[in-house]
């Protein structure tokens, strides 16, 4: 971040400050997750989690901010400097939705931010906010009501239907619940959690997830489809962060963790298997095969826009052919490792068909007997795409 934005932003609440700081660093690429846990780090609690509200917030609903940006001032949002457009943004998002921070406090602070830096624009800033309400004027069309490009939700009408398409989008626009993997006789102390279908994933209903591994339910529903057993050669190709080869261990199954650099496979040291750095869409380096391969996939991510939102805004439809030629790559290495009796789970956390369906395909000619599909606002928790693939 640029160093202006340090001691004079420091009689603002460390709680604004720090959205204020992530939402601009998030219009020039870096990711929300990252930084709000690199701006959060050092803040108490109640701090910390106004901070993630605020950000989070305004990138979930900021097709609808933008309009009213252009209700209320007669200007294109997109026309005004990031910083003005981050501190109106904030504003309207703390007056609109969140009922226990007073308005003049939003208005204040979000003038404040402004001064250091676009000093002119402070008096727009303190306008526009003062001008909205809690009443908001009609949406002006469907996806900005849902506050999801048109292209995306268009998409979405035509493989899931509108119905379901409005429950993703609505999902998008909600607060996740967290889920974590606990495996033990009795929570810790101190903790509720909420079983689940999925053996060993909970959802925290109260309490500090201290010591508890935080992994979506939708996450976690993936390594059973693998059928683990102790002693099972099992391959996890893109691996990083690790959760689902830590879970993959719990069955005693001898694992290779594999990504793409050694800085994203340095925090699974901890998980005490064999580490590769490779490129799944080149040759794979192995003189053998496995008995299980998991092949997690990057992809568009768009079955968790509630927890990553600034990807609905950065997408382009262009963007999945990109992904899908990876993907193909990858799973056609893959498959050439599977050995004979076992398995191979391909997945995405995308609810693109580019990404899904039409990789394996691409690769098999068909899908397999058996496919899952997780749907947010369907199902609890992130959407999954998972095809388990036996081999031939």
């Amino acid at each position: 971040m640029n160093r202006r934005f340090g001691p004079r932003l420091s009689s603002i609440s460390p709680a604004r400050t720090a959205a204020f700081r992530v939402l601009l660093r998030v219009e020039r690429g870096a990711h929300s997750d990252d930084l709000l846990r690199q701006h959060t780090h050092r803040l108490d609690s109640r701090d910390a989690a106004l901070a993630y509200e605020i950000a989070l917030g305004v990138l979930r609903r900021q097709a609808q901010l933008d309009f009213l940006i252009r209700h209320l001032s007669g200007r294109d949002s997109s026309r005004l400097d990031p910083e003005v457009r981050a501190a109106l943004r904030m504003g309207l998002y703390q007056i609109l939705f969140l009922d226990r921070v007073p308005a003049h406090a939003a208005v204040n602070e979000s003038v404040a931010l402004v001064k250091p830096v676009r000093r002119a624009a402070a008096g727009l800033v303190n306008a526009v906010l003062r001008k909205s309400t809690t009443e908001t004027p009609p949406w002006p069309d469907r996806a900005t009501a849902l506050s999801i490009p048109a292209w995306m939700l268009e998409r979405w009408d035509r493989f899931y239907g509108a119905a379901v398409a409005d429950q993703i989008a609505r999902a998008a626009l909600e607060t996740p619940s967290t889920w974590v993997r606990f495996t033990g006789q009795g929570p810790p102390t101190g903790v509720c959690l909420e079983p689940s279908e999925v053996p060993g994933a909970y959802r925290l209903v109260a309490g500090e997830p201290e010591g508890l591994r935080i992994q979506d339910i939708g996450s976690q529903s993936i390594v059973p489809l693998l059928e683990l057993e102790a002693g099972l050669s099992f391959l996890d190709l893109c691996a990083a962060p690790g959760n689902k080869t830590a879970q993959a261990l719990e069955s005693g199954v001898r694992a290779v963790a594999c990504d793409l650099s050694l800085s994203r496979l340095t925090p699974l040291k901890s998980l005490g298997c064999p580490l590769v750095v490779l490129d799944a869409t080149r040759p794979l380096p192995f003189g053998r095969r496995f008995d299980r391969i998991l092949l997690d996939v990057p992809c568009s991510g768009t079955g968790t826009l509630a927890r990553n939102p600034e990807i609905k805004w950065r997408l382009r439809p262009e963007d999945l052919l990109g992904f899908h030629h990876r993907q193909v790559l990858m799973l056609r290495h893959a498959l050439e490792l599977l050995a004979p009796g076992g398995l191979l789970v391909y997945c995405t956390c995308s609810l693109e068909p580019e990404e899904n369906e039409q990789v394996v395909e691409e690769v098999l000619g068909r899908l397999p007997e058996r496919v899952v599909r997780r749907i947010p606002g369907v199902v609890a928790g992130d959407g999954f795409f998972a095809a388990v693939i036996p081999s031939t």
